[in-house]
């Protein structure tokens, strides 16, 4: 069993279609969608459409949330992406599930956006004073919890990561396909930067024995067409990240 996982595509086409044609060419059995989809200045509507029409199992993020909520408090991200979306695409949004356990050949695997129990908290980071670093084992054991999938596939943090657990649990980050930097001020102020403009994907992959194991994936695209595309929709802070992977 081979699953892609992709996550926080941020209405970023042009990466979104690059990691789907990367996908094309390794094979896989499966590809599933982990939130924050259309949210930014960038294709909401196209994106919207190209994933409706593919037709993914897909999970909700804080931002699918959030743009379907009261427009006088939503950030600029889920501002533009509510004004520009359908009335079917927000119906679509609305019925996505917060969290997805698949079934079939894969009833062990467990779609989250944050952690099982939140779209906000980091899984696999934990923000200090400090900053932002790497989660402890310690601290992913916590977060898991009693979920009881042999792999949970999370996003939000934008960092692709893996861990296992020593209970024998994979946890697995994908990273994001279309924001590879971003800053924010939830916990404490802090930045999450990848450091180059690649989108970021996962395939996971179950061998006879049971076991999982996960690789992390980064395709390059036309990160410099998107880049003018930000500017053009109002968001220069998004060019610097999407050009550099990082927080201007």
């Amino acid at each position: 069993m081979r699953i892609a996982a992709i996550s926080d595509i941020h209405g970023n086409l042009a990466a979104l279609d690059a990691v789907l044609a990367d996908i094309a060419r390794r094979g896989v059995d499966l590809i599933v969608n982990l939130g924050d989809i259309v949210s930014g200045n960038l294709q909401p509507r196209a994106t919207a459409a190209r994933l409706m029409a593919l037709d993914f199992p897909t999970i909700a993020g804080n931002h699918e949330r959030q743009l379907l909520g009261d427009p006088a408090r939503m950030g600029e991200s889920d501002r533009y992406a509510r004004e520009q979306l359908l009335p079917q695409q927000l119906a679509w949004i609305e019925a996505l599930p917060a969290t997805l356990r698949l079934t079939e050949d894969a009833q062990d695997v467990l779609l989250v956006h944050g952690t099982p129990t939140s779209d906000l908290v980091y899984f696999l980071d934990t923000v200090t004073p400090q900053g932002s670093r790497a989660a402890t084992v310690e601290e992913v054991l916590q977060r898991a919890g009693t979920a009881d999938a042999a792999l949970i596939l999370c996003g939000h943090t934008h960092m692709p990561r893996k861990v296992v657990l020593p209970d024998g649990r994979l946890i697995v980050n994908p990273g994001s396909v279309g924001l590879p930097a971003y800053g924010d001020d939830h916990g404490y102020p802090h930045v999450m930067e990848n450091g180059t403009p690649h989108a970021r994907y996962a395939i996971v992959e179950r061998d006879a024995r049971g076991r999982w194991s996960a690789q992390l994936h980064a395709v390059a695209y036309d990160w410099e067409g998107t880049a003018q595309l930000a500017l053009a929709n109002g968001r220069p802070d998004w060019a610097v990240a999407l050009r550099t992977g990082r927080v201007a």
